[in-house]
């Protein structure tokens, strides 16, 4: 049974600006053109949202609606900066990461490089690890597909977490009304409510046959996530090209010793998963991240192909030795091998997977 988490950066455009500039924390901040213009409305803080400002909005309406509003131009570089450094956060977790815009993103964390079973753990670890390096809140929706992870992840906003369990996956869309669908649009809702279509439950009342008759071929669509159906599996826009591992330690390290004693684990740990993979490789980098979260990378190419604990860990520590650690606390460790003898062949089979069943002892299998 999968675990998908759905990652929603909170009011992302705004939230940035308001990190970079503290002057704009609990005001309304609307991000796009002029509002003297024909400026439109790109974000617009939590503050500003109050008042009805939402994004596409014309500029002029927008301050018609909150005069105060304090509007700020796109620095959209700056917007992909701070993405990539969220998207770094997502990788190293899993490497099955499905990008939807700067600030969302779909990850499969089944199983996931740090082998944690919960989903929800994961989920807040990751929504941890993007305040700690960026300032910036996310919200987190957990579920067995992507469907149910995106309308998860709007449930608790902002700053939100939730989980929705297989055995409470029915009952929940059931209850759930129409317009909260993802897929379902202010016209589709207002044609299902004139059906007399209010809830999920009600939804399900109609074949599939009644469904495509009223609405088309999405039809088809509705009928299956009405019933919690999704099979479309996550899909990641890179080619994996590097086996690795890495901990984050409860408590930082001061010395070598323990450093070193923690990098033979993850020796260990990277050389089971190239060897289960039949990989090798010629790249061996090291990942240090001190205690103010700044990270470093030291890497190394060999002149042949590896996958050995011993190499693994003699090469690492080579390479911890051009790092600061040991004179610096280190809150984590990390050994990654790339130039990997692997080819992208996986057959893209997904799709036609069922969903698996929610009864008897699968539900133990998803772990919250």
């Amino acid at each position: 049974m999968r675990k998908i988490v759905h990652i929603d950066m909170d009011a992302f455009f705004a939230s940035v600006e308001q990190h970079d500039a503290p002057e704009l924390k609990g005001k309304p901040v609307v991000v796009g053109g002029s509002p003297s213009g024909r400026g439109v409305v790109a974000a617009a803080s939590y503050e500003a949202r109050k008042f009805g400002i939402h994004s596409a909005m014309p500029a002029y309406r927008a301050i018609r609606l909150c005069p105060n509003a304090i509007f700020v131009k796109p620095r959209f570089e700056r917007y992909k900066e701070v993405s990539d450094q969220i998207r770094e956060v997502f990788y190293e977790f899993t490497d099955l990461v499905e990008p939807l815009s700067l600030d969302e993103a779909y990850l499969d964390i089944t199983e996931n490089k740090k082998e944690i079973k919960s989903a929800r753990k994961v989920a807040t670890l990751i929504k941890e690890e993007i305040k700690a390096r960026t300032g910036l809140t996310a919200s987190a929706g957990v579920a067995i597909n992507k469907f149910l992870a995106k309308i998860a992840s709007d449930l608790n906003k902002p700053d939100g977490l939730a989980v929705i369990t297989p055995e409470k996956m029915i009952g929940f869309l059931e209850e759930l009304p129409v317009g909260k669908f993802h897929g379902i649009g202010k016209a589709t809702e207002a044609k299902m409510h004139s059906m007399h279509l209010f809830t999920g439950a009600d939804l399900k009342k109609l074949s599939e046959t009644d469904l495509i008759r009223h609405f088309g071929k999405v039809g088809h669509f509705y009928y299956n996530i009405v019933r919690g159906i999704d099979n479309r599996r996550v899909k990641p826009n890179r080619i994996r090209k590097s086996v690795g591992a890495e901990n984050t330690f409860s408590d930082d390290l001061e010395t070598l010793p323990e450093m070193h004693d923690r990098l033979r684990a993850i020796a260990a740990k990277v050389s089971t998963r190239m060897q289960k993979a039949e990989a090798l490789g010629r790249t061996i980098t090291l990942k240090v991240r001190y205690e103010n979260f700044e990270s470093v990378t030291r890497s190394q190419s060999l002149d042949y192909m590896v996958s050995d604990e011993e190499t693994l860990y003699g090469v690492a520590t080579r390479l911890m030795e051009q790092t600061e650690a040991g004179i610096r606390p280190v809150r984590l460790l990390g050994i990654s091998v790339s130039n990997l003898n692997l080819h992208d062949d996986e057959e893209d089979d997904d799709e036609q997977r069922e969903i698996p069943k929610t009864n008897g002892r699968q539900l133990e299998l998803f772990e919250v």
